[in-house]
């Protein structure tokens, strides 16, 4: 009998078939490689016991000058800052109504809990929110209840109906006060892409779709872009307006908290703001905001190719004069801006086909641009990230890396992630970095999913790839903050949670199960059959919390490439399985066949685990 050493190559090859890869590992979840080895990731834990409304598809991170710790979250529903583990809504107010158009504004129904509104001309749609302050109690149902949030349920346009907890004990027909205030939040997007009809003239149909009213489409999800300026935040729906909200100046940011974001073009002194814009950033080296896809100076239609920022260090000035430093810039080529990222020395512009640099030149012209490379795709708005001054991304069928030239990162998985992507809704893929891990993140849909389900993943230290099953709608990590932070609403769910990673070893307070499977490995390339009889594990348990953590030990007997790993085929036993636990030093098995896999997983609480070089005691068993 003989001890073969299982020395396996780091990450995962799907690019060729499981028998060519004899050597390395062909399939996993939630595993990671750190140093050459596989091991299972971290888990993780809800952040706050608080949700938010809707799906998060973009966080931004920041610290003040006065040590304020900010995230922002901008959902489909609502932006929220949390600071503390504590939520803040500061979503902005789209219209305010009082008095004399809220006066007695409200009717009961006796026995009812629907309470009807009516404010001529209210421009609510179906789904937004309106506040109420002010009213008094009407037909029973108490004034609390009615100076709160509430979702409308539209009617026509001048009435629409809440829903309170309390049902009305009389019918009033008009009632709550002369003092009431009703303030209408912008309108919800959509959660992902959806199929609807676009608007048949303007900007939206000639440059965004190119179909007409009564042509089905696939209308965009809302997206929020998010940036700070000094202490403040900026941010912008993709293809919409631009918000600023203001932190203040004293040192106890609460009261600011309680504000909400307001269009940046209604600040004092604003000049020329564009209405509309793709993205917002901030060029942080030389304190300019810059808008991407943008309205053109003077007004008119999206120019989706026009680059436009504010006077230095004046984000409310964009008008460009001799005596200040706004201006714009025109993309050469391509239809629209895809994404903007802002690097160490310069801003990366991508269109459908070309890849800019926008770098600041401190001259008469203040920015210029230059095209890097063309013929390269960005699958999504959300698919790139930066890791120490290397920008990595997806593309509509292959990653790229920046690092001064674009390159093509070789790609062992490359296969098993394009060929099933619901590019449908490619615009859900989502990137983020986990820098404790030198690891680069995407998470997206998979082919038989309209949700994030999948995730792949590049190790840049290590150069492997690795891949799983795990649902995320927004990803962070900063070095701000302890943990990567990470976004999830489920499909069919209205609330959200926000969740630090690599913090713990269970999927909040779940099992997370784990597994890890080799190739196929045999004797004299298949000429001879093997029997194994013994395996020496060798596992590393450090990080569990459980008192006796335990894995899963399977060999994986076949006789040809093409069948099965069950018994299937004379003289070929079935999966032989056996449990490790810390002191376990050796497994007693008999396994028969041409070739064999080792499949390692994991399934209860508190583990966590790490493979070395497991050693199997296989002989040669004849030949057929």
């Amino acid at each position: 009998m003989a001890f073969i050493k299982l020395q396996l190559k780091p990450g995962i090859n799907r690019n060729v078939t499981n028998y060519s890869n004899e050597g390395g590992w062909y399939d996993s979840d939630n595993v990671r490689f750190y140093s050459g080895f596989p091991q299972k990731i971290g888990g993780w834990t809800k952040q706050t016991s608080q949700t938010f409304l809707g799906v998060c598809r973009q966080m931004w991170n920041w610290v003040t000058s006065y040590l304020d710790n900010f995230l922002a979250m901008g959902t489909n529903s609502k932006l929220y800052i949390e600071v503390g583990g504590v939520m803040y809504n500061i979503t902005p107010i789209r219209q305010t109504f009082t008095s004399p158009a809220t006066n007695n504004c409200f009717a009961t129904s006796s026995g009812s809990t629907d309470v009807t509104v009516t404010i001529t001309s209210h421009g609510a749609n179906e789904g937004d929110t309106v506040i109420f302050s002010g009213a008094t109690a009407v037909g029973g149902v108490p004034a609390d209840e009615l100076n709160t949030s509430h979702v409308a349920q539209v009617i026509d346009a001048d009435t629409f109906v809440i829903t309170v907890t309390t049902a009305a004990t009389s019918t009033v027909a008009v009632g709550g006060g002369t003092g009431i205030t009703a303030e209408f939040e912008i309108e919800p997007g959509n959660p992902s892409v959806t199929l609807g009809y676009g608007w048949g003239t303007g900007t939206w149909s000639r440059s965004y779709w190119g179909l007409g009213s009564t042509v089905p489409v696939d209308l965009p999800q809302r997206d929020w872009w998010l940036d700070n300026f000094d202490n403040d935040l900026v941010s912008n729906i993709r293809d919409g307006a631009i918000y600023y909200w203001d932190r203040g100046a004293t040192a106890d940011p609460s009261s600011a908290l309680s504000n909400r974001a307001v269009l940046l073009s209604s600040l004092g002194g604003a000049s020329d703001v564009p209405a509309i814009a793709m993205q917002v950033l901030v060029s942080q080296n030389d304190k300019h905001l810059i808008a991407l896809g943008c309205t053109p100076y003077g007004g008119g239609d999206q120019d989706r190719l026009l680059i436009r920022w504010s006077n230095q260090d004046d984000p409310v000035n964009w008008t460009p004069e001799v005596t200040n430093s706004a201006g714009f810039l025109q993309v050469s080529r391509g239809s629209r801006i895809v994404r903007g990222l802002a690097t160490r020395q310069e801003i990366l512009v991508w269109t459908e086909a070309q890849l800019y640099s926008l770098q600041f030149l401190g001259t008469t012209d203040v920015f210029g641009i230059q095209e890097l490379a063309d013929n390269v795709s960005m699958i999504s708005p959300r698919g790139c990230t930066s890791v120490n001054n290397v920008v990595y991304w997806m593309g509509h069928d292959k990653f790229y890396a920046y690092s001064g030239r674009v390159e093509t990162l070789p790609c062992e998985v490359r296969e098993y992630v394009f060929n099933d992507i619901n590019y449908t809704q490619s615009d859900q893929i989502i990137c983020g970095n986990n820098e404790g891990f030198n690891e680069v993140w995407w998470f997206y849909a998979s082919g038989s999913s309209n949700w994030n389900d999948r995730y792949v993943v590049y190790n840049h230290l290590e150069k492997v790839w690795y891949y799983g099953q795990l649902s995320r709608t927004a990803w962070l990590d900063t070095s701000l903050r302890d943990f990567p932070q990470a976004a999830y609403t489920g499909e069919t769910d209205t609330d959200g949670n926000l969740y630090f990673h690599e913090d713990g070893v269970d999927a909040d307070g779940a099992p997370l199960a784990a597994y890890i499977q080799s190739s196929d490995f045999d004797l004299a390339d298949g000429d001879q059959f093997m029997l194994s009889r013994r395996i020496i594990p060798d596992l590393n348990f450090t990080g569990s919390e459980a008192a006796t953590p335990e894995v899963t030990f399977q060999v994986r007997p076949r006789n040809f490439p093409g069948s099965t790993f069950q018994s299937d085929v004379a003289d070929t036993d079935a999966v032989v399985e056996s449990s490790v636990g810390i002191y376990t030093d050796q497994l007693f098995i008999r396994a028969r066949a041409r070739q064999m896999a080792l499949k390692i997983s994991s399934s209860d609480l508190g583990v966590k685990w790490q493979l070395g070089s497991p050693r199997i005691d296989v002989r040669p068993d004849g030949r057929r």
